[in-house]
């Protein structure tokens, strides 16, 4: 056999007329600069019936060269070779190769080399001179699948510690509001665009501080992905801490777009997000749209007679925090609100999917009927039936992050009533899911 050229035999057929076990065929890179012991192998090879194909080099730059041109399911190594000698060989084949299994060939005298091999890092190990065909079956054999399942085995190990991570990202996203009494309902829904990711670019939280006025944002920044998500949970976790600390309105949206732009990894990267401030005694919300769209506002009460209902409140628009940094145009909007009922902050991915089989999307005016038409029901049901419902309609066929904040309150009546005395507030868990 020349050097670097392939020797592929044909597979045999088992009795019932079927390729041999190995139908894929197992792709084998022999580094042996003995000609003699090269062609012995490869007429071992030729005498079992394992589909392969066999290339030969003698030396290792011309294995590495082999491997970056086309790699291999195994490579046999002599543990002697002109540009190299030792275990050292099979690091250099493992980094040329890191999915191919590796055999050293070693000669009677050497045979603890050969197990110094296996001890970092190689799968098995043939003592020339004492290999028949079957052996050498075997060896292959057992070699590439023990590679295929240490292969395994690390990217399972990968895939838990990403989920860990990835989990870690999750709750940065979705935080436990911090609620200082039963003055308010916090319910809130996540659902990322991409199939089985745990997270993505959307973002809300909800802050009650200490005068009464309870705090929510909602935000979407632009893409899908890890690196939005990080983006995503840097905005969240600035924005409570800014609010804690006392900043409001375009102020605080002026910091959390000097956040963005430093923390962003790409200079196109943008968010859109709403802010609410809902005053002490729960008549009036302060608003602050920043690129998002306006919000839901449902009367479930009111004093003056009005029947219940949902429509979207009309609210001046600022700009998208990174679009143009610096501008700062953020105009406030002053909400009325009724004695008892509920804003409903979502981002985009309710609303741009498609309403049914056309092309149609479904869009605020859809979304609205859709509540109109959902069953009486408690908020945690009426949410899980939105996003079925948005999802089943839309049928997959627009992916989108998906966060909704349902924000409720009750008259100041129930509020009293429902108020427990103790020494001081307490933080308590709104549901979300």
């Amino acid at each position: 056999m020349i050097p670097g050229q392939q020797y592929r035999p044909e597979p045999p057929a088992d009795p019932a007329g079927q390729p041999g076990a190995e139908a894929a065929g197992v792709r084998v890179l022999l580094v042996e600069d003995d000609a003699g012991d090269a062609l012995l192998v490869e007429e071992l090879l030729a005498d079992t019936d394992l589909d392969h194909s066999l290339r030969w080099t003698p030396t290792l730059a011309q294995a590495v060269a082999e491997l970056e041109r086309e790699p291999a399911d195994c490579v046999l190594v002599d543990l002697h070779l002109p540009d190299g000698s030792g275990v050292g060989l099979v690091a250099a084949v493992q980094q040329a190769c890191p999915r191919a299994a590796v055999i050293v060939l070693t000669g009677m005298a050497d045979s603890g080399a050969g197990a110094q091999a296996v001890a970092v890092g190689a799968q098995d190990y043939l003592v020339k001179g004492q290999v028949d065909e079957q052996l050498l079956q075997r060896a292959l054999r057992y070699a590439v699948n023990r590679k295929q399942a240490e292969l395994a085995g690390a990217e399972l190990r990968e895939d838990r510690i990403r989920a860990r991570e990835n989990a870690r990202l999750e709750r940065g996203l979705l935080p436990t509001p911090m609620l200082r009494g039963a003055t308010a309902t916090v319910t809130t829904r996540y659902l990322p665009g991409r199939e089985r990711a745990l997270l993505g670019g959307d973002f809300l939280d909800v802050v009650e501080t200490a005068d009464g006025t309870v705090h929510a944002v909602i935000g979407d920044v632009s893409g899908h992905g890890p690196d939005e998500a990080a983006l995503g949970v840097c905005l969240r976790i600035g924005w409570r801490a800014l609010v804690l600390a006392g900043h409001r309105g375009a102020e605080l949206l002026d910091l959390l777009e000097q956040i963005l732009v430093a923390e962003r990894n790409r200079s196109d990267m943008f968010a859109t997000c709403s802010l609410v401030a809902i005053a002490p005694d729960r008549r009036t919300a302060t608003l602050y749209l920043a690129g998002h769209h306006e919000p839901l506002l449902t009367h479930t009460r009111d004093g003056g007679g009005r029947a219940p209902g949902t429509a979207e409140v009309a609210a001046a628009h600022g700009i998208a925090l990174g679009i143009a940094p610096g501008l700062r145009h953020w105009p406030a909007t002053e909400l009325p609100l009724p004695a008892a009922g509920a804003l409903l902050l979502y981002t985009d991915g309710l609303t741009e999917g498609h309403c049914g089989p056309g092309a149609d999307r479904l869009g605020t005016d859809g979304l609205l009927g859709l509540i109109a038409a959902a069953p009486p029901t408690g908020t945690p049901a009426f949410l899980d039936h939105l996003v079925d419902t948005v999802r089943r309609l839309n049928a997959g066929r627009h992916a989108d992050d998906l966060a909704i904040l349902h924000l409720a309150w009750t008259p100041a009546a129930d509020r009293a009533r429902r108020a427990e005395p103790g020494p001081g507030p307490a933080m308590v868990r709104a549901e979300s899911g």
